[in-house]
């Protein structure tokens, strides 16, 4: 056995001991794979666990949870690494934005791709054979053609950038299929939905992670490093938001004014349809399902007047959708409070007129942090009494290790580069992702929950996806400094 086949073997071996440790396996078989683990260390398995393929860090934490360091062609001996095998499911713009990012790696191939379009299928494909790779093939039928893609292409893992209606069943099909899902927000529309990804991921020992990319920015992984390091004390609050006007191109055509795909939820509902990237790097930061959860939320929503505004103002009274009651309010205001007393606010902001923004703010016993005006508070550490001071030195100070390179020029800044690569990092490991199953369910139960408190002008109780794991779990999240 030459070393790079050890090197596969021990960590293949040893990430299915752990996987067995969270499922219900008998002890038997347990105590074989236990025994294949003990045979594989007698070839220089400590070595290899602590150095990892190519040198890099294989750490563990608490949890048996796996955080590598190494490179997209880390391998023994300058070798190349496997390479993982990825199917795309869904080929619009979000779809065929992955699909750069992706080529833009070593160590990966596109085996796949399906949409209800065959044109936005064929040139994804095309794409593909325009950076010199192998042509993918292409799928195309109907809404179930992704089974037929999945069954057939075998890959490693699907990324899902089809409409949100249907994210969760594609994810599921993957899951009991061996297949590691990565979907894009939201990973699922209902809380029903939610827990049965959470049951499957933990039934199948298939990890499943929502493309949050937002929790990837190097300003928010500096945030976090900084965090953790105590420099805020304890934390007490925190507030986000989604403030982004896309009335004129996400939900509208700017020409016509026609609905597109999205306009149709705010005719349905009322609720916040969009709290992930606004939530996602904040669950690291007041620790949720690592030492706290979430036990309420309660959601308020402002009269629906700016899509009707706009309609009238740019096409005139006379446009069909300006004389539409729409559902969705403009503002959404959600505050959610936690099992240890912190709380959050978020806010829905996506029908008005104004310039983008998060609006993090992080505040605790020793300081806050303040997005949108791009400055921060530290008591001992700012020079003066109660003034800000700019951000920028302390990103810097404290940049984390997954942005040590300049990836400006990828998508997003490059934070969908450092995104995508720890995904397929921990689809090759066949280790766990690094936004896990039960953060996904957060993020997105969020949306189901807002509109029933809204509906109920009370607040509703937030589930506990995991169980009560949270009470003993540890911060597993972009582990740095």
């Amino acid at each position: 056995m030459n070393l790079k086949e050890e090197v596969w073997l021990i960590i293949n071996v040893y990430f299915n001991v752990i996987k067995m440790k969270n499922m219900n396996v008998n002890r038997r078989t347990a105590i074989k794979a236990m025994g294949l683990a003990a045979f594989a260390s007698s070839m220089h398995a400590n070595e290899l666990l602590q150095k990892g393929a190519g040198g890099d860090v294989i750490l563990k934490n608490e949890e048996g949870r796996h955080v590598s360091t190494k490179s997209a062609t880390a391998s023994a001996s300058g070798v190349q690494a496997e390479k993982v095998k990825v199917a795309i499911a869904g080929t619009g713009n979000r779809g065929t934005g992955h699909i750069r990012t992706l080529l833009s790696m070593d160590g990966v191939e596109i085996v796949a791709v399906c949409d209800l379009d065959g044109n936005r299928a064929e040139n994804a494909a095309g794409l593909c054979e325009k950076a010199g790779r192998k042509k993918p093939s292409v799928y195309c039928k109907d809404g179930n053609t992704y089974k037929e893609m999945l069954d057939q292409a075998r890959p490693d893992a699907v990324i899902i950038a089809t409409y949100w209606d249907s994210h969760t069943a594609i994810a599921l099909y993957a899951m009991n299929k061996g297949i590691y899902p990565g979907i894009e927000v939201p990973a699922a529309l209902t809380v029903k939905d939610a827990w049965n990804l959470v049951g499957t991921s933990e039934k199948t020992g298939i990890p499943c992670m929502m493309l949050e990319n937002w929790s990837f920015r190097q300003d928010n992984l500096a945030l976090l490093n900084m965090k953790r390091l105590g420099l805020f004390g304890d934390i007490v609050h925190c507030h986000c938001a989604h403030s982004h006007d896309c009335i004129d191109h996400w939900f509208f055509d700017a020409e016509t004014g026609n609905q597109k795909w999205p306009a149709e939820y705010l005719l349905k509902y009322n609720r916040d349809q969009y709290p992930t990237h606004s939530v996602g790097p904040i669950l690291s930061w007041m620790d949720i399902n690592r030492g706290d959860i979430f036990t309420e939320i309660y959601s308020t929503a402002s009269a629906s007047k700016g899509i009707n505004a706009y309609f009238k103002r740019k096409f005139g009274d006379g446009h069909p959708n300006a004389k539409i009651s729409w559902k969705q309010g403009d503002i959404v205001t959600s505050t959610l409070k936690t099992k240890s007393g912190k709380t959050l606010v978020i806010n829905y902001d996506m029908q008005l007129p104004r310039p983008y923004s998060n609006r993090w703010l992080l505040q605790g016993t020793k300081g806050v942090y303040d997005e949108e005006k791009n400055s921060i508070y530290l008591l001992g550490n700012s020079p003066k009494y109660h003034e800000w001071e700019a951000w920028k030195p302390y990103e810097e100070k404290y940049n984390h290790k997954w942005w040590k390179a300049d990836y400006s020029s990828q998508s997003h800044g490059g934070t969908d580069y450092v995104m995508l690569n720890e995904f397929i990092e921990a689809v090759r490991a066949k280790g766990s992702t690094p936004i896990d199953v039960y953060d996904s369910a957060v993020m997105t139960a969020i949306v189901e929950l807002s509109g029933m408190s809204i509906q109920k002008n009370a607040p509703v109780p937030f589930p506990d996806f995991t169980g009560g794991k949270w009470k003993t779990g540890q911060p597993y999240f972009a582990l740095d400094k």
